[in-house]
């Protein structure tokens, strides 16, 4: 037992969490501080920052939250600064920020051939660009201490081809790809002590899906439906059951684990619908 508690010990260590005021982030910021973490939690709008930072505070760790794009260099170059500066290095990073972006969905009276390329290239440059920037910002400062683990966020969209999310779906597609790359380089040539992982959500309701998945009313759509009757546990996550998968990666107890893509789906990605 005294082992198991070692191994998933993350006290005093320092996570940072781009994304971090939305929903799933905000639940693995929670985790992370229940298994002992600081954290930062980085985002770019600061209203809902300052909300999220202020319902995690507690007496017993420190949470903190700093503005910041990720798609903009400096920015996150100020905030690994001011990070360094009030702490002894970054030993945990996930990559939380992205999601859909409407004008990047299919519309269900349209085709592949109606898809503005504008809203293609936002949607991927927020969730590809949006994971490597930060991923080399602070990814740096693990490879100078020799020690960390990089958390992706990928999904479902990757594994197989879900309707309407093309610009969504290629950039997550992208970010598995990364995931991979990255563990082998600095597996090569950082030494064994970073690892790179994701890990891909099936359903889970978020401000960005609900209009999805959910009526006005609260009943579940035509397409909620569909997602629900392939999905073995045949309901939708809940935005807490990823945080097992975060807390396993983010310590010592995936010691051993680098390049690998986490399912946490329910079995969504394991049934074929027959």
């Amino acid at each position: 037992m005294e082992y198991l508690k070692t191994l998933f010990n993350l006290e005093n260590k320092v996570a940072v969490i781009t994304g971090g005021s939305g929903i799933l982030g905000g639940e693995m910021a929670q985790g992370l501080l229940n298994a002992g973490a600081k954290v930062v939690l980085l985002a770019r709008r600061e209203d809902n920052l300052n909300r999220k930072v202020e319902a995690l505070s507690r007496a017993d760790n420190e949470v903190i939250g700093l503005k910041c794009d990720v798609l903009d260099e400096e920015n996150i170059r100020e905030a690994n600064r001011q990070i360094l500066a009030r702490f002894a290095g970054i030993d945990i990073l996930i990559n939380a920020a992205g999601g859909n972006i409407p004008g990047a969905t299919i519309g269900l009276d349209q085709n592949i051939f109606d898809l503005a390329m504008e809203q293609f290239k936002k949607v991927t440059d927020l969730n590809l660009n949006g994971t490597v920037l930060p991923t080399l910002i602070f990814g740096r400062s693990m490879a100078e201490r020799k020690c960390g683990s990089i958390i992706n966020i990928s999904s479902m969209a990757s594994f197989r081809a879900i309707t309407r999310v093309v610009g969504y779906s290629v950039a997550k597609a992208a970010v598995d790809n990364f995931t991979r790359w990255m563990a082998v380089e600095m597996g090569q040539k950082f030494g064994g002590g970073i690892r790179v992982n994701g890990i891909a959500p099936g359903f889970f309701l978020t401000e960005q899906n609900r209009a999805l998945l959910l009526n006005a009313d609260g009943t579940v759509t035509e397409r909620g439906k569909t997602i629900i009757n392939i999905t073995p546990f045949k309901r939708f996550g809940n935005p807490d059951e990823l945080v097992g998968a975060v807390l396993w990666l983010a310590s010592d107890a995936s010691k051993f684990v680098t390049g690998t893509i986490i399912p946490v789906d329910g079995g969504f990605s394991a049934f074929c619908g027959v």
